[in-house]
């Protein structure tokens, strides 16, 4: 029988085969939700994602302010056909946070992505074995709060895409809701994600897009530790 402590891998693997019939086009990356506390706090986290490998790192440069920086990279090949699509992505964002008390804490952070797609065929007007280059503005409100050992927390990540090639271009906005769980050891964190990624209002992105977020992966606080 399979241990318990490897299910959540194996439903990851499953979701993503499950999820991913095709080779998408645009990949949500994990939403980083550090849900700081005090000036000095830093984390660093990795995750395991449907996106790929996503390192990310958070820092509260004062008792409100904070920046982050973000990654995702990934690379998968699809059964039964000679579909494939690999991709990297880079994200910076800055932001705005409050410690309501000694439980809750609010967040909005907002920032600039990009990067690149490279699938093994096209959609409408993208060239297949071409790379495709995004661009991806956001905003994300959430709110969280701790109750050690477990700290969970909503994010509502609204992003602007645009992808280009050659003298192609397409734009769409995507409304990403997440919910974002973590159980603390001492300065660690196991942290597990799930969210889903919905086109909203003027549509005009002609390609597949991967439509569920899920990620597991470990934060570490190498800065001030939380009060």
């Amino acid at each position: 029988a399979m241990r318990i402590k490897h299910l959540p891998y194996a439903m990851l693997g499953l979701l993503s085969l499950v999820l991913i019939s095709c080779a998408p086009v645009y990949i949500p990356n994990v939403i980083n939700a550090p849900l700081l506390s005090k000036a000095g706090e830093l984390q660093l986290s990795v995750h395991s994602a449907t996106s790929g490998f996503d390192p990310q790192f958070a820092l509260a440069v004062t008792d409100n302010i904070g920046i982050m920086l973000n990654g995702s990279f990934g690379e998968a090949s699809y059964e039964d056909s000679d579909n494939f699509r690999k991709h990297k992505f880079f994200e910076m964002g800055a932001g705005y946070y409050q410690k309501l008390n000694d439980n809750f804490r609010f967040e909005t952070f907002g920032g600039y992505g990009f990067g690149e797609i490279q699938t093994d065929y096209g959609y409408y007007q993208w060239i297949p074995h071409k790379t495709i280059n995004s661009k991806r503005f956001f905003i994300q409100p959430g709110i969280g709060a701790t109750f050690h050992p477990f700290e969970g927390g909503v994010s509502a990540r609204i992003v602007h895409l645009r992808l280009t090639q050659n003298d192609r271009s397409s734009n769409g906005m995507f409304f990403e809701p997440a919910v974002t769980g973590k159980i603390i050891y001492k300065r660690v964190k196991g942290v597990i994600q799930l969210g889903f990624s919905v086109p909203v209002g003027t549509y005009d992105l002609t390609l597949e897009y991967q439509p569920v977020m899920l990620s597991i992966g470990l934060s570490v606080n190498v800065g001030k530790m939380n009060d």
